[in-house]
C-alpha cells in the first residue's frame, strides 16, 4: 500500500453565501455524516483503510453534491442514502467505480 489509507474520501460541505448553488443546500453534511457512520459500522474505518473527510469547495457545485475518492481520483455525484451505500459497497468494499454516478 502505498499511502497511509487504502481510500481517502472527500465530501464537498461547502456552503456558498448569496444563493450560490452548493453542496451544502443538497444535504451534504448530513450524507457525509452517514457514510462516515456507515464506514465505521462496516469495520472499514481507520489506518490502512477508509477515511471519511469533510471538504471545503471542491469547485463543482453545480454538478453536485460531489464526493471524491483517493488515491482514484473519482469523482461522483450523490442525491441520498441508496447513492451513498452504492459508493460504499461497490467501490470501498469492492474496487468498482460507480459508473451511473462518475461525474
Amino acid at each position: 500500500m502505498s499511502g497511509y489509507y487504502k481510500h481517502h474520501v472527500f465530501f464537498c460541505c461547502n456552503q456558498r453565501e448569496g444563493g450560490r448553488t452548493c453542496c451544502n443546500d443538497k444535504g451534504a453534511t448530513a450524507l457525509r455524516d452517514y457514510c462516515k457512520s456507515r464506514v465505521r459500522e462496516l469495520g472499514l474505518a481507520g489506518p490502512g483503510k477508509v477515511r471519511i473527510n469533510m471538504s471545503g469547495c471542491l469547485d463543482r457545485c453545480e454538478e453536485g453534491p460531489t464526493v471524491v475518492v483517493y488515491p482514484e481520483g473519482v469523482w461522483y455525484r450523490y442525491a441520498d442514502q441508496r447513492d451513498i451505500d452504492e459508493i460504499v459497497d461497490r467501490h470501498l468494499v469492492n474496487g468498482e467505480v460507480v459508473q451511473r454516478l462518475r461525474i
